[in-house]
């Protein structure tokens, strides 16, 4: 009988700044809002191949516990731009 492991998927969806550039082949960070705080978590992109400098905004696509979550470009509509 297979088992099926549970997903955490409390920090899908949220936006984090990068805090140390994420990119292929390198453990990057992003801040995110967590518990009631601010955490920082090891980062990948999440189609393996895409770079982002510190600074750029970031959705996390799958969270990985306990501190590693993977991410991809911030869609326009989510962005905290001038309309």
């Amino acid at each position: 009988m297979a088992t099926h492991k549970n997903v955490d998927r409390s920090l899908t969806g949220k936006i984090g700044r990068v805090s140390g550039k994420i990119g292929p082949g390198t453990v990057g960070e992003v801040m995110l809002a967590y518990r009631g705080g601010t955490s920082a978590f090891h980062a990948y992109p999440f189609d393996k191949v895409s770079v982002f400098p510190v600074g750029d905004e970031v959705l996390v696509i799958y969270f990985e516990p306990p501190q590693t979550v993977f991410v991809d470009e911030l869609p326009d509509v989510l962005r905290h731009g001038e309309l």
